[in-house]
């Protein structure tokens, strides 16, 4: 199935694998590019050498195109863009709107730059700046996601840019596909049903329980980080919400001090990178504070298996999803599943 967004990054399926922080390592991003997706591999809870080791190994791992996922508004943004120029990756993926510069710098090097939105105007803005595609997500999503479902997001800004748009949020099959290129969009991007594949290296009980979790299993809450943030519903996600405001504010500050550590981040650094996502948003300062709970939460529960310790980012799919195929598997069912539903399609009159 040829689309705009196969023509735009190589791939041979119109399916997008996004970044997931601890989760779309090496491994998952080389299956899905092998699958014939765009597989992306997560930077942001990276240190500068691990992601050039990442990149060096998907390389190994597979000859398909991917995409590295970045923070546009860390400190070291630009040291990771020429990471990616210099190892050839084919396409830069933000979930914050890029700067201009970091647009066209990519863009001269070849690198295609699709940002991740959440709003018709920050579409318009990005691809105004020279993108070439964005990556919508709906409110469905999972991680930090916004109010406005993907049904009435989509259109929106399908019929604001002249860019590919890829649609995310509440994906997960082949029909998915179909009604999202019906929208006009040109593929769709999925995080949920990736991480709950056999590539994923997501620990076999926490995956058990995504699998058994149910649409209302999967909730909305602001006690992470102070911006909304969907994930699975849990004790630990009970007991942070039931947390009082100094007690909170006690444990990001421990998480904060666990993820310099893991990051190699200095304290200054993470001071910039707070300004700068304080910039232009009505964000106080303990709400910036608590944002260095999310890395440490997810890390606990992706990579360590401690689900009382830490949380699951789930879009709200995760409730449809019963089984673990392979990538290779899961893409294989997606587009047969999307040429059974055009071909079923009942005719007009």
């Amino acid at each position: 199935m040829e689309t705009a967004l196969t023509r735009l990054t190589g791939v041979r399926h119109p399916i997008v694998q996004t970044g997931m922080g601890w989760v779309a390592g090496p491994r998952l991003v080389s299956a899905s590019a092998d699958a014939g997706a765009l597989g992306v591999l997560a930077s942001a809870t990276m240190t500068v050498e691990e992601l050039r080791a990442a990149v060096r190994e998907v390389k190994s791992r597979t000859d398909r195109p991917f995409g590295v996922n970045l923070r546009a508004d860390a400190g070291d943004a630009r040291e990771r863009v020429r990471i990616v120029v210099d190892e050839g990756v084919r396409v830069a993926s933000f979930a914050l709107a890029p700067s201009r510069e970091l647009i066209a710098e990519l863009k001269d090097a070849g690198v295609v730059v699709i940002p991740s939105i959440g709003a018709r105007r920050h579409a318009e803005k990005v691809a105004a700046w020279g993108a070439d595609a964005v990556i919508v997500q709906g409110g469905e999503g999972g991680g930090h996601t916004g109010e406005v479902a993907t049904t009435v997001l989509l259109p929106q800004v399908v019929d604001a840019v002249d860019i590919p748009v890829i649609a995310a949020g509440g994906f997960h099959d082949g029909r998915g596909l179909v009604a999202a290129l019906a929208y006009g969009a040109a593929g769709i991007a999925m995080g949920t049903r990736f991480l709950l594949t056999s590539d994923s290296t997501v620990p076999d009980a926490v995956k058990a329980l995504y699998l058994a979790a149910t649409v209302k299993d999967v909730t909305v809450t602001t006690a992470v980080d102070g911006l909304p943030h969907r994930m699975l519903r849990t004790e630990m996600v009970a007991a942070l919400e039931r947390a009082g405001r100094v007690r909170a504010l006690a444990q990001a500050v421990r998480r904060a001090a666990g993820f310099r550590r893991i990051s190699g981040l200095s304290w200054s650094r993470m001071v910039r990178d707070g300004l700068a996502m304080k910039h232009g948003k009505d964000l106080s300062w303990s709400q910036v504070l608590l944002a260095a709970n999310t890395p440490m939460l997810l890390k606990a529960s992706m990579v360590e298996g401690r689900t009382d310790l830490g949380v699951m980012a789930s879009g709200q799919v995760a409730g449809l999803i019963e089984d673990l195929p392979s990538c290779e598997e899961l893409v294989l069912r997606v587009m047969s599943e999307a040429a059974h539903a055009l071909r079923t399609l009942p005719s007009p009159g």
